[in-house]
């Protein structure tokens, strides 16, 4: 059995953010990618601590998908350093995990 996940990445704001939404799924990386505009983020970075506007994408896929997304990411992504941290999905709509399931290649 497959293990859901939600992936949290947070992006530049607009198209970077659009940009890799649109290529987890063309990538068929993950199922669903929700695109989260207007998160404020403060943070520790370099000894600073900075407040920046920034979109978070919430992606929906399976655990072991990860480290394909994980690469992907990095490879795709404008910051140095990236957020990518996963949350297990523990429940959900049967119908709604089906379809995620058969919606990521996990291969």
């Amino acid at each position: 059995m497959s293990e859901p996940v939600a992936i949290l990445i947070a992006c530049p704001p607009g198209e970077p953010a659009a940009t890799l939404a649109r290529g987890l799924v063309e990538a068929g990386l993950a199922a669903c990618v929700n695109h989260l505009p207007g998160v404020r983020s403060t943070y520790r970075w370099k000894g600073e601590i900075v407040t920046e506007s920034e979109d978070l994408l919430l992606v929906k896929t399976l655990r072991e998908a990860f480290p394909a997304v994980e690469a992907w990411v990095v490879a795709n992504h404008p910051y140095d350093v990236p957020e990518i941290v996963a949350l297990p999905l523990v429940e959900g709509h049967a119908p709604y995990m089906a379809w995620l399931e058969a919606s990521v290649d996990a291969s």
